[in-house]
């Protein structure tokens, strides 16, 4: 089944200025060739400041592009939750792995934040979790309790805990990562989170649950939220998640034709621990790991 189609906008900054549309497109949305988007703008699909244009048109600083990109089929994913908890202020539902949090890489309709608004328009995420992770997502109910977890978010006041099934097998039972995140290149994509010298401050600590072989089951509580911070910290400590299909031992990019959202590993949000935003009492919501992930 199609969705309704959606319309992209961006405001052209001075690196966009000075270029043609085509150009502009091509090397901003590594995700189509040059074919693709010269095909797009001889549809109609693509206007400047509320005109159709072609694809020679070259653009200034300040006006508006957009494209308005027909109904397309989305690719099969679980269109489905469970509450964990819920309030007037709060709700917490269990994310199924394979289902985005939000919309984003050919994702509208079969995203969690759809399908939660269908019967709670009011809510809206706190956090958000790779398309593949599974476990908890927090949503707020209220302009106020956006804004005060919103808050903590931001001040490392909410404590998450995750469980992941590593490779390899750890030197020591406890330890932590504080390799920074930022970008890189990425021929697909342009840019994409990882390892990176000069990136943002990053903390995961690392508990060892049980050896399993030549894997290993881990606790990590991660004390900021950079995306993907888990999979890029492990894959750099030597551990990449089991199944992960872009980070390598090291931080490396296994494949340059793989996808943040690409799925196949082991990942999952069991704790949220932090203080609710009307009662102001310590609060935590747990959802149970999948089966592969339980200790034995």
């Amino acid at each position: 089944m199609k969705n309704s189609g959606y319309e992209y906008r961006e405001q052209i900054d001075i690196r966009g200025s000075g270029v043609t549309v085509l150009a502009h497109l091509t090397r901003k949305y590594r995700h189509s060739s040059e074919t693709v988007w010269r095909d797009r703008i001889q549809r109609g699909e693509i206007f400047l400041d509320g005109r159709q244009i072609q694809w020679d048109t070259v653009l200034k600083s300040g006006r508006s592009l957009l494209w308005r990109r027909p109904s397309w089929d989305e690719p099969d994913v679980p269109l489905t939750y469970s509450i964990l908890y819920e309030d007037d202020d709060l709700l917490a539902v269990a994310k199924p792995s394979g289902l985005p949090t939000l919309p984003g890489g050919g994702f509208l309709d079969h995203t969690l934040l759809t399908l939660v608004r269908k019967s709670r328009p009011e809510a809206s995420p706190i956090h958000r979790l790779g398309r593949g992770t599974s476990g908890v997502v927090l949503f707020a109910r209220t302009a106020r309790a956006r804004s005060i977890l919103g808050a903590a978010l931001r001040k490392n006041e909410i404590t998450k805990i995750y469980r992941a099934l590593a490779t390899g097998v750890p030197a020591a039972q406890k330890f932590f990562i504080d390799t920074p995140i930022g970008l890189i290149p990425h021929s697909k994509l342009g840019t994409l989170h990882s390892a990176c010298a000069g990136g943002k401050y990053a903390l995961s600590r690392v508990s060892v649950l049980e050896q399993r072989g030549d894997t290993s089951l881990l606790e990590v509580g991660i004390e900021t939220g950079r995306p993907h911070q888990i999979r890029i910290h492990l894959a750099f400590a030597g551990h990449p998640l089991v199944g992960d299909p872009l980070y390598a031992a090291g931080g490396t990019i296994r494949n340059q034709d793989a996808l943040p959202g690409d799925c196949g590993y082991l990942l999952h949000a069991e704790r949220l621990y932090f203080c609710h935003p009307a009662t102001k009492s310590d609060f935590e919501i747990r959802c149970s790991p999948p089966p592969e992930l339980e200790t034995k």
